[in-house]
């Protein structure tokens, strides 16, 4: 990738390094409070619907720093070095930390909203005595391994109890507003194939935004979180751009 490199240009600025320093070890404290004490971190700090009795309003900040799995945190720290870095080195830590956490928890909001949408829809199937019992029960339900043999019952449990995790909605923040910094910038797809920024970034959105309607029951992928960090991103940004205040620090 060719990346644009400003005087006094960090590869590893304070920002993004306190940031994989910070998933690091939520990703590590995840594993041993789990493996020791049977404490199950994704049930507090992880992103849940606002019905569920798990859910906390911290939780559209710290779902940020919890991941799923170690490909998960090991895609998402890599785009946050790569992407990450350059932007820093361009806005300053504060902008720069900013637009993570706005995108971060823009990405949250607006997928609870596309989780409203689908229990509107999925609810208009159920009666008010079989939402009572996903909302009062369904947590532990699923806890246990199970689900409700009821499909709209089960559909309804899963999208209220199934917490969001990772930092990937204000990654594909960073990505857009690399592509909107550096549009002409090249990104070589498996260190190999050459696509300009702002191309890969229209094709990316168009993927997500895809596999977001798709509706497949076994892909467990945020889509529209990842398109809600791209799109509080762009509107950032063209505020941002408005008011002159793109590139100061």
């Amino acid at each position: 990738m060719q990346q644009y490199r400003p005087s006094g240009f960090t590869m590893l600025p304070m920002v993004v390094k306190n940031l994989l320093i910070i998933n690091g070890l939520f990703f590590l404290a995840t594993i041993a409070l789990d493996s020791t004490l049977h404490i199950n971190l994704v049930k507090y700090l992880g992103l849940h619907y606002p019905l569920s009795h798990d859910f906390g309003m911290w939780q559209l900040v710290s779902y940020m720093f919890m991941h799923g799995g170690f490909a998960h945190i090991l895609f998402n720290m890599f785009a946050l070095w790569m992407f990450g870095n350059v932007l820093e080195n361009v806005w300053g830590p504060r902008r720069f930390l900013n637009y993570y956490l706005i995108t971060g928890i823009g990405a949250g909001i607006v997928q609870i909203i596309v989780a409203w949408l689908r229990i509107s829809s999925v609810e208009a199937d159920l009666s008010p005595e079989q939402i009572a019992i996903v909302i009062q029960q369904g947590a532990d339900v699923l806890s246990r391994g199970m689900n409700y043999e009821n499909l709209d019952m089960g559909a309804l449990n899963l999208i209220i109890n199934t917490p969001t995790v990772g930092a990937s909605g204000a990654v594909f923040g960073i990505l857009l507003a690399f592509g909107m910094m550096f549009p002409n910038s090249l990104i070589y797809v498996y260190f190999a194939i050459p696509v300009k920024a702002k191309y890969f970034v229209m094709i990316y959105g168009a993927i997500e935004l895809y596999m977001g309607f798709s509706n497949n029951p076994a892909d467990n992928v945020a889509h529209f979180a990842h398109l809600g960090g791209m799109i509080f991103g762009f509107f950032l940004i063209m505020f941002w751009k408005k008011k002159g205040k793109l590139n100061n620090y």
